[in-house]
């Protein structure tokens, strides 16, 4: 079964700094029949002024994964961590017990464009941690590369969840193939471009939940097509 959520379907807010829009249910948008998916809570999709951003502002219990599309966005939280992420770089953050974190648009003049993913992780409390790790172009185009895990396996950042999330880049009419092991879930999030998944068609920011499958086939409609797959339990 694939249940696909279209982009124009989305929760959406505009503050003039931020333009952003709610896969699931957040802040002041909310719509029951989309509060999650298996353990995932949040996928926002931003866009962030120039010179612009989140202020200082705490977490708790949660895996939080920020993945920039355009731009670049400067980090800082209490654990020390204070990075810059641009483009084809992976950013993990553990909430845990309690962390506090800004994250900015450094340009005067371009806006910054990425996706922040909000997991419950396997446990509460955990020690609060950040890691962030790039993965070239050429790692993710023409199959998946695992880029977050729960054992960090292949060079991937660590997710406290029994949860693996793949990148890849597609040219048109490329595909891949992902086998789903029983009583396992997928989401499927496009980033750029569109594709088909076992016939059903997704454009630019559409997302699909997927269960009772066993075998997925990933079609690439155009050039540069980007997608992210979290496989879950």
């Amino acid at each position: 079964m694939i249940e696909i959520r279209r982009a124009d379907e989305r929760g959406h807010a505009n503050y003039g700094w931020l333009d952003t829009y709610h896969t699931f249910s957040f802040n002041t948008y909310y719509d029951p029949r989309f509060t999650g998916f298996r353990n995932l809570r949040v996928i926002n999709e931003d866009r962030v002024a120039a010179s612009e951003g989140f202020g200082t502002h705490g977490h708790k219990d949660m895996e939080i994964i920020t993945y920039v599309i355009e731009g670049a966005l400067a980090h800082k939280d209490s654990t020390g961590g204070e990075e810059t992420l641009r483009p084809h770089e992976v950013q993990r953050m553990t909430a845990g017990t309690g962390i506090r974190h800004s994250e900015f648009n450094p340009s005067p003049t371009e806006r910054v464009h990425l996706y922040q993913i909000w997991i419950l992780p396997e446990a509460e409390n955990l020690k609060p941690g950040y890691e962030q790790t790039y993965f070239a172009p050429e790692e993710k185009k023409g199959k998946l590369k695992l880029v977050a895990s729960r054992d960090a396996r292949e060079a991937s950042v660590k997710i406290n969840q029994d949860v693996s999330l793949y990148c890849s880049i597609l040219s048109k009419g490329e595909k891949v193939l992902y086998e789903l092991k029983e009583n396992r879930h997928a989401w499927i999030q496009v980033v750029k471009g569109s594709l088909e998944i076992n016939g059903e068609k997704l454009n630019a920011s559409d997302g699909a939940a997927i269960s009772d499958e066993t075998l997925l086939e990933i079609k690439a409609l155009e050039n540069e097509t980007e997608f992210l797959l979290f496989d879950l339990n």
